[in-house]
């Protein structure tokens, strides 16, 4: 495994971040297809035993059993300081006034409820998962300011929005003598890349971490255009996401193939490599609800694309409308 520092932080991260969404009881939230503990627990033991120390989940994954599952995993498998653990807040955890949000009530109340559910007492990154527009940025920013202050989050990161608002929220922080965040969680991979536009320029000029999600593009990029999987006939969330470019994405989906079988390798390790090649990339989160996809990950490390290989990946992409927030 190789160890890279987030952003310009002193902390270490494996260069493979494991994904937990996967994990979680498939009767709780909207991921019909997620696994259950039984199921989750060998593919953390895999990811941990491999040297994967960075495991990112969200309260609302499995509306919170995916961050019960990840945290007795930890405690069974690992020690807790020696796991980068990261998780999220924004999304609606409970009906009615303050039950989603970034208030300073919703963050101090999810912070708290996210630590009982994990069993630790910190978090290593607390991230929060969108933009809200019903909430002023400054409220938000000192309420994160405050739980780093307490010792319940070490650093705090953020996921999918505006470049502008990206860069609103940093220049607040700094204005104010707040916390500042290391991270953007991003949607980044071959069939969706209009983060490249200013979202990883600004993150590479003020050494921000980027984090991808979605780097396989829900598994489109892992196998043939037309396969189905349980995953992508339930997942309603990702339904939405690639059904703009249908034609260009069938051609990449294609070079991707291509290349894997010249290769002798997994597409997965191919679409892997291309988002690992990103100077700005610090750490794609991988999905894996199988042990070949932690093994395929991690494969990916010691794959060095040509330039030639990245020109058949990236030619066919043409533009895309914002996809994965508002």
């Amino acid at each position: 495994m190789e160890y890279v520092k987030l952003g310009r932080t002193g902390l270490e991260v494996s260069r493979i971040c494991l994904g937990c969404m996967t994990y979680g009881d498939p009767n709780k939230g909207t991921h019909a297809w997620s696994l259950n503990e039984e199921d989750s627990r060998p593919l953390l033991r895999q990811a941990i035993e491999a040297g994967i120390n960075f495991l990112d989940t969200a309260n609302t994954y499995s509306n919170g059993s995916s961050e019960e599952i990840v945290g007795r995993a930890i405690k069974d498998f690992a020690r807790r300081d020696d796991i980068v653990l990261a998780t999220k807040v924004f999304n609606r955890m409970r009906p009615g006034p303050n039950g989603a949000g970034l208030s300073r009530k919703a963050i101090f109340d999810e912070i708290d409820n996210s630590l009982r559910r994990l069993g630790t007492d910190y978090v290593d990154l607390y991230q929060i998962h969108r933009w809200d527009y019903t909430t002023p940025i400054e409220e938000t920013l000192e309420a994160l300011h405050d739980i780093v202050k307490a010792g319940k989050a070490r650093y705090i990161g953020a996921s999918s929005m505006h470049a502008w608002q990206f860069a609103k929220a940093i220049y607040t922080s700094r204005l104010n003598g707040w916390t500042e965040f290391v991270s953007m969680q991003d949607h980044l991979n071959l069939l969706y890349r209009e983060e490249e536009r200013e979202m990883l320029p600004f993150c590479e000029d003020q050494k921000i971490a980027v984090i991808p999600w979605s780097p396989l593009a829900r598994g489109r990029l892992t196998r043939d255009w037309d396969e189905a999987t349980a995953r992508t006939q339930s997942d309603e969330f990702g339904k939405t996401l690639y059904t703009q470019a249908v034609d260009a994405d069938h051609k990449i989906v294609d070079a991707v193939g291509t290349i894997a079988k010249a290769r002798g390798i997994a597409r997965a390790q191919v679409a892997t490599a291309w988002i690992l090649q990103k100077s700005a990339v610090t750490a794609p989160i991988i999905g894996a609800s199988k042990p070949g996809h932690i093994t395929d990950a991690i494969a990916s490390l010691a794959v060095k694309l040509t330039p030639e290989e990245i020109e058949a990946l990236e030619s066919p992409y043409i533009p895309h409308g914002v996809a994965g927030f508002k």
